[in-house]
């Protein structure tokens, strides 16, 4: 699937080869309860969506770049350099119906521009691999009392 991002101004439904955008915290926090792949430069967050509100038929993505990064202008740059990223690495095995995060880690600003397009085809590959597990598995609460193994 060949991702492009559509035009903030569009309204009408996107092509199947489109990509759309994360932009609401509800969406964000959602995603994180979802399966996720760690990778050096970033973390990729992928859940499937219930109906969407929006209509939006093709796969959101978001972008997360927390203030411990650096500060606006190399959070900014990251961003970019992730967006840049995401849309180079064309047939990327994203899937309709699901909500995507990436969260950036520093390593992102120095890493090659194709080392990062390489991460992210296999941060898409192992999600979708994956896909069985439909999110991180549940904690198990510790035994109490005589129960309890050392």
């Amino acid at each position: 699937m060949e991702l492009q991002f559509p035009d903030k101004n569009s309204e009408a439904a996107p092509a199947a080869e489109a990509v759309g955008r994360l932009r609401r915290r509800a969406d964000f926090q959602r995603v994180a309860r979802g399966r996720r792949k760690a990778l050096e430069a970033f973390t990729l967050q992928a859940l499937r969506r219930a109906a969407s509100d929006d209509g939006w038929t093709g796969p959101r993505v978001g972008f997360t770049v927390t203030r411990k990064v650096g500060n606006a202008v190399v959070r900014n740059r990251i961003r970019r350099r992730l967006k840049e990223a995401v849309r180079a690495a064309r047939r990327l095995e994203a899937e309709a119906d699901h909500d995507y995060v990436l969260m950036a880690r520093r390593e992102a600003l120095g890493r090659s521009f194709a080392a990062l397009v390489e991460d992210v085809r296999q941060a898409f590959r192992a999600v979708k691999r994956n896909a069985r597990y439909t999110s991180r598995p549940a904690e198990q609460p510790a035994a109490k009392g005589r129960d309890r193994r050392s």
